[in-house]
């Protein structure tokens, strides 16, 4: 949770906090000024606080100041050197208050905290943030940073002499280009065991201030109270969203209220909301009224826009999220679009593409056969009507059609379309929205295949069906592994949308109401009549899983167990994963203790109490004795020589821990959680700033940090040690880097960058049961690897990707060795811009009767041993060395462009912006000039001066003899450091 620490002051919107630091190693000295604007903490070694425009020739002329003393004084050598005032990251006035992440069922939370504490346990928290989808205004990069938290006292009354409520903060820095925040909490391994948390800190750009400066939702109100009533009239109803990517999770389908549920934490806590829309209707001739009702029948949520439908309406909202898009993006209401338009349905499209996300109006009436495409880039909302010219309905047999459902390939630019025409026959339709092209991929059978003691059924011409009619609800194409589901009272599965695959597990009786995904191999489904099955992508049984017999064992144990999540009446509000888990969104029942709760659907322990019971009783002789056989085909699976999370995923890391404090405990205050914020965001800062993707230490970004401080280091530990240091604490320049490789990092990444023509390996080691290796009195001993263990690898694009499979058979210690190379043909895309012309493949892993039968125990339950594990991303491109944003060096081209001089108070500054721009697009050739952007502060200061506040070229100003004066002294240092860096790179 967020919270302000106790005692934390937060500043009046009048007041803005200057934060002067000198000599970050030993002592800490501040100042507040006031003036008229709010107060952020923006640190930096010079000057830390907010600027609004009536100060931003103060702040100019301060910041001249200082490279003048700079210039004097050797002593203030790399101490003044601000921030730009946009760069990537923000201030940060929050904290992560860790408190209720450490709950304990056998002890009392404070007792276990202060336990903890005085034991040695340490708080770790690692906040993962996700890039933006249009990466063509923001760089495509996997940033994390690691945190240790600073235990703090409270500041109320305590009659105990130590302590009595201990907390722990770190501070919580946001990003520009990310909107989605994970944050992991575990701890050092020392003290009480506490279980790994994962939650979500997303940002809301849904929210607004009313003129006292309270918060308000700007799409509604919260004018209505959560009842039973609500859920006992409605039925669940899916979630849909981008993956990854929204911040917010939206729900309607509350019975005859224009009402929604509004989460920006994964329904870790929410909000019922009264929409503010206008809900007016009238039928017409083209677009007959039904019945009117107010409930929202469909509602999507994306990375920064809202939509829902009501009735045949359709309207949007566009949050206000300045770290993505400029704020007048925003909506300050809801927008109706496709006025003329009936609307039948709205589609979702789960994932992103070439920079934009996507969402389908369905129509009906007069534009029947017809879609409508939406595309979100940046906030700004556009629809295009498909076909242009002629509808779908014209090119299948019939006079008339209706399409009933349709999913969008970005990547591709393909619609694939559920058509029935007038004879109620189902057509599998694409259209490619690039070439105006259409063509019948699949005509769906009329009734349902007969599949008698099959999993599966292959529908060829020779397939015989029973009198059971099929009826199609709608599609599902995962663009990562090609897969394609047709779903009704049946699942259809495909590898190339053209031969059809009939999974017979699931009975013909229900019908499916929505299906969910993982994007990590894994599918669940639920019926009308709230029934969930599951299974795995590519592979043929189906489970279910509710109702089920472990399912009514698991829930009885936990009521038995008297938890909160769990009760005997009960109704599923919605079904969705979760970094590969299945969740519920229940709403319980309980007299006077009404509730919706989010829940772990615990799929792996409900499948191994449904599994037959793993021994039998045999006869043998005169006695009996148990037989214990063996559902899963090996005893143990290992996964060695794999490449490490972070070099695959290309993940940037950094580390920061809290200054050392001198007081007896331990324990922190206002004044050091302060100095541990402005170390955070410097340290970001300098992320944002110098970020260099190759791993060499002398352009790490962090190195220039403490480059002139290292040699005092020692002095000032000596001064902290002895009590001597002003403050009485001290800041470790270790603890405060960028990681290359990070200990722990093991099991298979989620993720990998792979360059034009590389590779990479994965040896998977199966431990086979005794009765696995079999003997014969005639040839020796044998292994039946073929039926026992055998092992399969399926590939999404075989036309981009090559794999190879070696097999080694270890008698001696029962075990099968398979060694795997994934290696990229050079054939797929071409080459283009850095995180631009990325191509999206999987590889699925799969061992023969492993899915549904191997569970792995845990001390968390029991889970599902997924091994058709693994989305790889593939990447053609420049990309070299440890990030996703590498793009290879190139030649230095120098040049100076004096485009202009500004006069303001004593300001006088050489705009170089043509230049730095000119480097902004070879980033291979930003190297020298980062440090002379650094040394000099000349780039954004001459356009605050001047009341511009976006850099941009100037026109060439010099009045005076001084200002002609200032310009040649300033191309003397221009020319000076650019020698200094030339010859220091030769070093």
């Amino acid at each position: 949770m967020l919270q302000e620490p106790r005692g934390w002051a937060v500043s009046h919107p009048s007041t803005i906090c200057f934060l002067c630091w000198f000599k970050l190693g030993s002592y800490v000295s501040q100042a507040v000024l006031n003036s008229g604007s709010s107060c952020l903490l923006l640190p930096s070694t010079g000057v830390i606080g907010v600027y609004n425009h009536a100060q931003l020739c103060f702040c100019a002329s301060l910041e001249l100041a200082l490279i003048l003393l700079h210039l004097l004084s050797e002593c203030w050598d790399h101490r003044f050197k601000s921030p730009p005032l946009t760069r990537t990251f923000f201030f940060f006035k929050h904290f992560i208050y860790i408190y209720e992440c450490f709950p304990s069922p056998l002890q009392n939370s404070e007792e276990l905290a202060r336990k903890g504490h005085l034991m040695g346990m340490k708080p770790m928290v690692r906040i993962n943030y996700m890039y933006s989808v249009n990466f063509y205004r923001w760089k495509m990069e996997n940033v994390q940073i690691l945190m240790e938290a600073a235990p703090m006292r409270s500041t109320g009354y305590c009659p105990a002499e130590a302590m009595c409520i201990l907390n722990w903060y770190t501070p919580m820095p946001f990003k520009n280009g990310s909107v989605v925040s994970s944050v992991d909490i575990y701890t050092n391994g020392i003290g009480p065991f506490v279980p790994k948390k994962r939650f979500y800190v997303n940002m809301n750009g849904f929210l607004k201030r009313d003129a006292s400066g309270k918060s308000l939702f700007a799409i509604g109100y919260e004018s209505l109270v959560l009842k039973s009533s609500h859920f006992r009239l409605s039925k669940s109803r899916p979630l849909w969203y981008t993956v990854n990517h929204a911040p917010v999770f939206i729900l309607g389908g509350f019975y005859d209220e224009k009402a929604i549920l509004f989460s920006d934490s994964n329904f870790q806590d929410y909000v019922l909301l009264e929409l503010s829309i206008d809900s007016c209707w009238v039928g017409s001739f083209y677009c007959p009224i039904l019945g009117f009702s107010a409930t929202i029948h469909d509602a999507i949520a994306t990375e920064s826009t809202l939509f829902i439908r009501q009735n045949q309406l359709v309207y949007y909202f566009t949050g206000t999220y300045s770290t993505l898009f400029d704020k007048s993006h925003g909506s300050s209401r809801w927008v109706r679009v496709l006025p003329s338009e009936c609307i039948k349905r709205l589609c979702p499209v789960y994932a992103s593409g070439n920079g934009s996300e996507y969402v389908l109006a369905l129509t009906t009436g007069k534009n029947e056969g017809y879609i409508h495409i939406g595309t979100i880039t940046d906030g700004l909302v556009s629809f295009e009507m498909v076909p242009d010219g002629w509808s779908v309905c014209e090119k299948l047999p019939g006079k008339n059609c209706s399409i009933d459902w349709a999913t969008y390939i970005a990547d591709e630019r393909n619609l694939l379309l559920l058509v029935k025409i007038d004879s109620g026959q189902f057509y599998l339709v694409n259209f490619n929205t690039e070439f105006k092209t259409l063509n019948i991929l699949y005509k769906i059978p009329e009734f349902i295949p007969e599949a008698k003691e099959l999993d599966f059924l292959v529908l060829l011409d020779t397939v015989t069906y029973t009198n059971t009619p099929m009826t199609p609800k709608g599609l599902f194409f995962n663009t990562l592994n090609n897969m394609l589901y047709i779903w009704g009272n049946f699942i259809l599965q495909s590898y190339n949308r053209e031969e059809f695959i009939f999974l017979a597990d699931f009975p013909k009786e229900s019908t499916i109401k929505y299906m969910v995904n993982s994007f990590k191999g894994q599918m669940a489904v639920v019926t009308e009549n709230e029934e969930i099955w599951y299974f795995l992508e590519g592979g043929y049984d189906v489970y279910q899983v509710v109702p089920s017999q472990g399912w009514e064992t698991y829930h009885n144990l936990q009521k038995l167990q008297m938890s909160s999540f769990h009760s005997e009446d009960e109704s599923l509000v919605s079904l969705f994963f979760e970094d590969g888990e299945l969740f519920q969104l229940v709403y319980l029942f309980d007299v006077g203790k009404e509730r919706l709760v989010k829940r772990l659907l615990p799929v792996g322990t409900l499948m191994e109490y449904n599994l037959p019971k793993p021994f039998t009783v045999v006869n043998q002789g005169n006695y009996q004795a148990i037989s214990f056989t063996h559902t899963c085909p090996f005893k143990e699976i290992h996964f060695i020589d794999v490449p490490k999370k972070q070099h695959a995923s290309r993940t940037e890391s950094y580390v920061a821990l809290p200054p050392l404090v001198s007081e007896s405990l331990g324990f922190h205050n206002n004044n050091t959680l302060a100095v541990y914020q402005g170390l955070v965001y410097y340290l970001l800062w300098l992320h944002s700033k110098y970020d260099k993707p190759y791993a060499d230490p002398v352009h790490d970004p962090t190195w220039r940090w403490w480059q002139h401080k290292t040699k005092d280091k020692d002095y000032f530990f000596y001064l902290f040690s002895n009590r001597l240091a002003a403050e009485g604490i001290y800041i470790n320049m270790n603890a405060y880097q960028k990681l290359y490789n990070m200990s722990g990092d093991y099991g298979i990444p989620d993720l990998f960058f792979l360059d034009k023509g590389n590779w990479f390996t994965i040896t998977v080691v199966l431990l086979s049961h005794q009765d696995t290796f079999t003997s014969s009195d005639s040839q020796g001993p044998t292994i039946n690897v073929d039926k026992k263990l055998a092992i399969a690898v399926t590939i999404a694009d075989p036309e981009c990707l090559s794999v190879t499979v070696t097999q080694d058979v270890l008698l001696n210690r029962n075990a099968v060795i398979n060694k795997i190379k994934v290696i990229d043909k050079k054939r797929c895309s071409e080459q283009g811009m850095i995180g631009r012309n990325i191509k999206k493949t999987s590889m699925m892993l799969k061992v023969l009767g492993a899915p549904g039968n191997c569970i792995q125990r845990t001390y968390l339950g029991g889970i599902i041993q997924v091994l058709e594990f693994g989305y790889w991303v593939w990447f053609w491109g420049w990309r070299v060395g440890s990030s996703p944003l590498r793009a290879g060096s190139c030649l230095l081209y120098v040049c100076v462009c004096v485009c202009g001089v500004c006069v303001c108070v004593v300001c006088v500054c050489v705009c170089i912006q043509h230049l730095y721009a000119w480097c902004l697009k070879k980033p291979g050739q930003k190297r020298l000039f980062d440090a002379m952007e650094l040394k000099l502060k000349m780039l954004v200061i001459c356009h605050v001066c001047a009341g511009d506040q976006t850099p941009g070229p100037l026109q060439l100003q010099l009045h005076t003899a001084t200002d002609q004066f200032y310009l040649s002294m300033y191309l003397f240092m221009f020319l000076y450091i650019y020698l200094f860096e030339i010859s220091s790179a030769r070093d």
